[in-house]
């Protein structure tokens, strides 16, 4: 097979971004993908499958009106059980066969196999006809990562569960345990429930979401708990067993619990077994994540790495700009692309929930005089219009100039609507940027104006304290 100037390794968000820029700028290139579905663990095991259950959930069981209307549907298991793979699988096609035209439409060759790296950047991809040779002039890892799956949960268990067999669950059980607080274990925790099965969380943090505003992690909780939902923190190395053919959760202190099927999803590792990256000189760490430098360089010449491969902050988002800055610094694509120094995070549990910048934990470790301002839920015509007044939004600006430093929101369209804060902060504004905007009514957007208003209440009490 002819040589090409870019091989790609994945079709993930890094390696279709990377891809697809540089054939747009003429480039020859090839991806190749040990899946026939294309788009990587977004599109086939992660977060379009995750969100299209968690959306099917809500949808089938009304759980989103049972307040407001006193409705909601029992649903035989195996029904619910059908619709959520259906609905799943039918979007996760869609997305696939999106990545397939988004790379085909701009000439990009795509081969189905498990490639391996040899030396002078050729690679040796097993296809279904047979062992083929590919040359490139620059070659791209983006094979992502998976569930870290320790020595110590048996996982042979057919009732134990990663966040990826979760999928091919053969029922909807009565019971589920599961451990890891973090967002995975948070958003599948919450679709279980809201399905009707008893859960208990467990983590062996002092909180759900450590990453998250504390307040907000401590919100998450609650509406958890509200659920009928078990959550156990502060409850590090529980253990999986099966005594006298029951399956049990047991923790350090000794805590039993019985359930039905565990989930184990604390944790995932870069997808680099196989690759043949030591004899390649691509430097792996502890995790066997590749290590890069700031222009996703490996420690090989011609090769770079984009995507959950490389570790943190493994966010879909941001390994699709990762991707295109590989292939900008690569080919020396005349854009000034750089990583966003402003990510936002969003967490697709019920609720939803979303930040970007900083936590109140991190401003005041910054030594930073900060304030907050919150506009709940419960007080917008249109959360009481749709029925989801739970939730709220949360600014963290500095007092000195009120510049907006974190955004922080709990609730219905959480992910939507931090972008909203996010466009501010890029612009490196204030709160008063919220109280000069004209929102539309009813919207849930007009609670910035309001989080802004209680902002500049809590600082004129602030300086009222000092000057007393």
């Amino acid at each position: 097979m002819e040589g090409f100037d870019l091989l790609v390794i994945g079709s993930g968000p890094a390696g279709e971004k990377a891809a697809a820029l540089a054939a747009y700028f003429g480039k020859r290139v090839v991806v190749v993908d040990k899946r026939k579905r294309l788009g990587g663990a977004p599109v086939n095991r992660g977060g379009i499958p995750t969100k299209t259950l968690r959306e099917t959930a809500l949808y089938l069981t009304g759980f989103r009106r049972r307040e407001v209307y006193g409705l909601g549907f029992q649903l035989t298991p195996d029904f619910a059980l059908e619709r959520l793979r259906s609905r799943a699988a039918q979007v996760s096609e869609t997305m696939g066969e999106e990545v397939r035209r988004n790379l085909e439409g701009q000439g990009v060759t795509l081969i189905h196999g498990t490639a391996r790296l040899q030396p002078d950047r050729t690679v040796v991809i097993d296809t279904d006809e047979g062992p083929v040779t590919v040359g490139a002039d620059v070659i791209l890892i983006a094979t992502g990562s998976s569930p870290f799956r320790p020595s110590s949960v048996p996982f042979e268990d057919p009732e134990v569960f990663d966040s990826d067999t979760i999928l091919d669950i053969d029922a909807i059980p009565q019971s589920l345990v599961v451990i890891g607080g973090g967002p995975v274990g948070c958003e599948y925790a919450s679709i279980f429930a809201a399905l009707g099965v008893e859960v208990t969380v467990i983590d062996g943090a002092d909180r759900l979401l450590g990453a998250m505003d504390a307040e907000i992690s401590q919100l998450v909780r609650d509406a958890f708990e509200k659920m009928g939902m078990r959550v156990m923190v502060e409850t590090p190395g529980a253990r999986i067993e099966r005594h006298d053919g029951t399956l049990v959760v047991e923790t350090e202190s000794g805590q039993v619990l019985h359930a039905e099927k565990v989930l184990f999803a604390a944790g995932r590792v870069g997808n680099t077994d196989g690759l043949g990256l030591e004899e390649a000189g691509v430097e792996l760490d502890e995790r066997r994540r590749i290590v890069v430098d700031d222009h996703l360089r490996t420690t090989a010449p011609g090769i770079y790495a984009a995507g959950d491969v490389i570790g943190p902050p493994a966010l879909a988002s941001v390994s699709a700009e990762q991707g295109r800055i590989a292939a900008c610094h690569a080919f020396k694509v005349p854009f000034d692309l750089t990583l966003d120094w402003l990510p936002p995070v969003g967490v697709y549990s019920i609720p939803e929930v979303a930040m970007v910048g900083m936590t109140e934990e991190a401003a005041a470790a910054a030594g930073i005089d900060y304030e907050v301002g919150r506009s709940w839920f419960a007080h917008n015509a249109r959360s009481h219009i749709v029925g989801s007044t739970d939730g709220m939004i949360k600014l963290v600006l500095a007092r000195e100039d009120r510049r907006l430093l974190g955004v922080h929101v709990i609730g219905e369209d959480a992910a939507e609507l931090v972008h909203i804060g996010q466009a501010v902060m890029h612009a490196k504004g204030t709160v008063d940027r919220f109280l000069h905007t004209t929102f539309n009514i009813p919207t849930r957007s007009e609670l910035y104006k309001y989080a802004a208003y209680n902002a500049l209440q809590n600082l004129a009490k602030h300086r009222a304290v000092e000057q007393a």
